[in-house]
């Protein structure tokens, strides 16, 4: 099945059922504590505090995303996207717990046509009552895992809307990894689709990661995510998300670029972490621009400079010369506009944007690798286990050298470095 009739099959079965069919929010969220929307339930977040009162009581929509915790994810495994579609249903405070583990048993086996006997499923540690939904629907006991917050207590990341989850999963074969469900290999378990049950509101983030529950929201709600990349993957019958529809042309204008095919059965080979970080972040650069953004030293600015200096980067290192992002983004372009028309409207500053950054950032990249492999080089002779930070803050001061894009490369090479030093010998970040 194709991402087209993905997309449609998910949006047909849910408005069938009585959902609003909402448009996708800008990647460039109104909340000011998201550097991009990172959800589908961004939009809906007013709606579920109970600060606007929700215009229908059940949504769904098809949102873009965009992770940058995901970012250093990128080639090393199978399920991460930088940019992604994410499939979602919402309710507030109209239906809950029963519907919505109904609603997605019924979608992926009787819609999708996945085998329940490849399905497993997390709840959250003491979710006694989702664990009995999901017998109920005819997941055995044996296919049910409990989980800690860790994996099963959802938030955005920042205050807001939160609640225990869900997380349905799919187990791809023993080619994949070990026996024993999502707890023990999420390359094997995909996960494809996370259910959550909101019902209090976090606070800040604390040291260590946590975050303290506030309190309860005025009416509980669902906010559910089914990832359309590791979907399509699964239906597909491909290895990664690079290889399905919606980034295959992509990756095969990387191998004309690179005069040479993509291996994806190669895990080891350093060629194949390039294709796959340069297919991905093409994507991600042509939304994140189609959407407003523009590259800068700040915030959402810099995060779509970081995915750019990346990209060329790799692009280097697979021996590509001419320009990179301008014909990779211009395939994606070709390919997802049918289903984002504002990448066609967008297409020649698209075009004119990645042209202009890379050619400004060229010469930095050009002699900041050279010098960088040197160094490297002369550790590793050495037997040394690590790369001086001073190293780093030369690179990045002198020669303006991202530092990371060293650190980077120093972790490719099999080398440490001593990142709370670092951090004290560069001058302030003028970002997040």
């Amino acid at each position: 099945m194709l991402s087209p009739q993905i997309r449609s099959t998910f949006l047909d079965f849910f408005t069938a059922r009585g959902h609003r069919l909402v448009p996708s929010g800008s990647l460039l969220p109104p909340d000011s504590s998201l550097l991009v929307a990172n959800a589908g339930m961004n939009q809906f977040k007013p709606w579920f505090l109970g600060d606007v009162e929700p215009e229908v009581p059940r949504a769904t929509s098809v949102q873009k995303c965009v992770r940058t915790v995901d970012i250093d994810h990128i080639g090393h495994t199978r399920r991460h996207s930088t940019f992604f579609e994410m499939l979602g249903n919402f309710s507030f405070g109209d239906y809950f717990k029963s519907e919505a583990i109904a609603f997605a048993y019924e979608v992926l086996t009787e819609h999708f046509g996945l085998s329940p006997d490849r399905l497993w499923v997390t709840v959250y540690e003491d979710d006694d009552e989702s664990a009995r939904i999901w017998r109920s629907v005819g997941m055995p006991s044996e296919r049910i895992q409990r989980l800690g917050a860790a994996d099963n207590f959802w938030s955005m990341g920042v205050p807001g809307p939160c609640g225990p989850c869900s997380d349905v999963t799919y187990d791809r074969g023993p080619a994949y990894g070990r026996d024993g469900g999502p707890s023990v290999d999420p390359e094997r378990f995909v996960e494809l689709w996370s259910l959550v049950f909101m019902r209090s509101v976090r606070g800040e983030s604390e040291p260590g990661g946590g975050f303290p529950v506030l309190g309860d929201l005025p009416r509980t709600g669902i906010d559910t995510g089914l990832g359309l990349d590791r979907l399509a993957t699964v239906l597909q019958g491909v290895d990664s998300t690079v290889q399905t529809d919606l980034l295959r042309p992509t990756l095969a204008t990387v191998e004309e670029l690179a005069g040479r095919a993509y291996s994806p059965t190669d895990r080891d080979n350093p060629d194949r972490v390039s294709f796959e970080v340069l297919t991905d972040h093409a994507r991600a650069i042509a939304f994140l621009l189609a959407d407003g953004i523009r590259p800068g030293k700040e915030g959402t600015e810099y995060v779509l400079r970081r995915l750019i200096r990346r990209a060329l980067r790799h692009g280097r290192r697979l021996g590509i010369r001419g320009p990179v992002l301008p014909p990779l983004t211009a395939s994606i372009v070709t390919t997802l506009s049918p289903a984002w028309p504002e990448l066609t409207r967008g297409a020649s500053l698209i075009e004119s944007l990645t042209a202009r950054e890379e050619e400004s950032f060229a010469r930095t990249l050009h002699k900041g690798t050279r010098l960088l492999d040197k160094a490297i080089r002369r550790r590793l002779e050495a037997g040394h286990p690590d790369l001086p930070t001073e190293t780093v803050v030369t690179l990045y001061t002198t020669h303006g050298f991202p530092p990371d894009l060293t650190l980077e490369a120093a972790k490719e090479a099999g080398l440490t470095i001593d990142t709370p030093h670092l951090t004290s010998l560069l001058p302030p970040p003028t970002h997040p």
